[in-house]
């Protein structure tokens, strides 16, 4: 199957970064000039989801490298809350742990070790783009975290309807 290569996302820190997403054959790559290349692969014979741009958020199922250092990458299920829509990453290679979070209908925040990095929007078609956050303290993205973060929200998409949203549809759904 053939890999989708989305419009460059033009970045006003880390310059043009590719995006390519294959739902059906359950890979996203990540590259750039200057970015680390990033890639979530979905384990093969695994059904793709429909909802989910790479396919599927069982941890077990996905695997995640980056310059070809395998990462620990957890997604949370998604149901109820926001914060049940998060992923999260344990770099041993960086010593760095990262969460997207959604923080709105269409947005997730990215943060490093519970600091705030930048503010990722993505449709879940493989499109994406970042508001970086202003150094703070000596605090700023890294080349590393842009590609985390890009390989995040394509993979998984951001944004989750609010609570009593979520909620509601959850009891309708069960309704006769």
């Amino acid at each position: 199957m053939e890999a989708f290569t989305y419009e460059p996302a033009a970045d006003r820190l880390f310059g043009v970064v590719h995006i390519a997403l294959d739902h059906e054959g359950g890979t996203l790559t990540v590259s750039g000039d200057g970015l680390p290349r990033t890639e979530i692969r979905r384990s093969a014979g695994t059904p793709p989801e429909s909802h989910v741009p790479i396919g599927t958020r069982e941890q077990e199922r996905l695997t995640l490298s980056v310059d070809g250092a395998d990462e620990a990458l957890r997604p949370a299920k998604g149901f109820l809350t926001r914060r049940s829509y998060r992923v999260e990453v344990e770099s041993s290679a960086r010593a760095h742990g990262y969460l997207l979070v959604p923080d709105s209908l269409g947005t997730s925040r990215l943060l490093r070790d519970g600091r705030l990095l930048g503010v990722f929007t993505s449709t879940g078609d493989g499109s994406v783009s970042a508001e970086w956050e202003e150094p703070n303290s000596g605090e700023h993205a890294e080349p590393h975290d842009a590609a985390v973060g890009y390989a995040l929200a394509a993979a998984f998409g951001t944004g989750a309807e609010p609570m009593w949203k979520l909620t509601l549809n959850a009891l309708l759904e069960m309704w006769p």
